[in-house]
C-alpha cells in the first residue's frame, strides 16, 4: 500500500456543505418561520456556515442577520444530513439548535433583502409549509426539546 500526502489525501475526501438554523417557539409551542424573498416556501431563521466558522456562531449571525434579534444558542436539537439533490452538487449536514422561547418579536428587524415575512406556526401547520424533506425537523426538535437529546436525521428520516 502506498502512502498518500496528506493534502492530496484530504483532497481526494467528499466535501460537504453545513447549514445551521434556530429553532423558536413562543409560549405556547408554536414554531418560528420565516419567508425567504428567495425561495416559494418557508424556512427556519438560519442559513449556511461560512468557512472557519462553527454552527452555533452561524446560526447566531444568520438569526441576527435576518430578523436582527439576537439569540442564545442552547442545545443542539438536530442533525439531518442530506444528499445531494438537483440543485446541490454536495450533500448538507443541517444543524438545528434551541434558541428558546420568544414572547415578543416586535423589536425585529426583518432583513427585506432576503425575508418577506415571518410569523408563529402551530407544529403541523409549521411542517406543512416546510419542504418535505425539512418538515420533520420540527417534531425531531420538539421531541430532542422534551428529551433534552440531539436527534439525528438522514435526509429527513429517523434512523432507528
Amino acid at each position: 500500500m502506498t502512502w498518500t500526502e496528506p493534502a492530496i489525501w484530504y483532497a481526494n475526501l467528499p466535501a460537504f456543505y453545513a447549514a445551521a438554523a434556530a429553532f423558536i417557539t413562543d409560549p405556547t409551542g408554536n414554531v418560528l418561520l420565516v419567508k425567504p424573498t428567495y425561495r416559494n416556501h418557508w424556512s427556519f431563521p438560519g442559513g449556511y456556515v461560512d468557512e472557519g466558522e462553527f454552527p452555533h456562531a452561524a446560526c447566531v449571525r444568520e438569526v441576527q442577520e435576518e430578523l436582527g434579534i439576537g439569540v442564545v444558542v442552547k442545545d443542539l436539537l438536530v442533525v439531518d444530513w442530506a444528499l445531494p439533490a438537483e440543485e446541490r452538487p454536495r450533500a448538507l449536514v443541517h444543524f438545528t439548535f434551541d434558541c428558546g422561547t420568544v414572547t415578543n418579536l416586535e423589536s425585529s428587524t426583518l432583513c427585506r433583502q432576503e425575508i418577506q415575512d415571518l410569523a408563529f406556526f402551530p407544529p403541523r401547520l409549521a411542517e406543512q409549509r416546510l419542504p418535505g424533506n425539512v418538515a420533520p425537523r420540527v417534531s425531531a426538535a420538539i421531541q430532542a426539546r422534551a428529551r433534552t437529546t440531539s436527534v439525528y436525521l438522514a435526509g429527513g428520516s429517523a434512523i432507528q
